[in-house]
């Protein structure tokens, strides 16, 4: 299985320091439903781990949350690929849980959702957190400028941390490969 594990606010979609909290507000990164779909075409499984701490501090609710990933499902799906899973963590911080990023839990979920073996997995995110819960579990990682990405990349990386401009230029990496 050629499987990717993406975080969604700052790479699928755009970020907001005052949280995604409607559908209105979830708005794509140009050329990143694109190259999902382009990635799901070519066999890749597509997995997204999210950090949703906006549940757990009651900015929006769970159907919310759904909705914002239905629309991302279809926009997909409508380019002719697939986001095979969605993972996210709704707790605020202060719960000390362990599917947090940079805590590994989502991973785990993932890895038992589709019995995949982790280790090597290319993993995409705008912040240090994204990129060191997939290190926890073996993964590749990569970095994107979009998001919080611009600032991340001046911060002391984790070893062997690819670095591309967007989601975009990491599936022509992938699919070049």
């Amino acid at each position: 299985m050629k499987l990717i594990i993406l975080d969604r606010d700052g790479v699928i979609n755009q970020d907001s320091d005052a949280y995604i909290k409607s559908l209105e507000e979830w708005i794509p990164i140009p050329g990143s439903i694109d190259a999902i779909a382009r990635l799901s075409k070519a066999g890749w499984t597509v997995a997204v781990a999210t950090n949703q701490s906006g549940v757990g501090r009651g900015y929006y609710s769970e159907a919310t949350l759904q909705s914002m990933h239905e629309r991302l499902r279809a926009l997909v799906a409508g380019q002719g690929g697939k986001v095979d899973l969605i993972r996210y963590c709704p707790h605020s911080p202060e719960v000390g849980c362990d599917c947090r990023k940079p805590a590994p839990g989502l991973f785990h979920q993932i890895a038992q959702g589709l019995h995949a073996d982790l280790a090597g997995v290319p993993t995409v995110g705008d912040s240090l957190r994204d990129l060191q819960a997939g290190i926890a579990v073996g993964c590749s990682p990569f970095l994107v400028r979009t998001g919080k990405g611009q600032s991340t990349q001046h911060k002391a990386l984790p070893e062997g941390t690819l670095i591309f401009d967007n989601l975009a230029a990491v599936a022509d990496h992938l699919l070049e490969a």
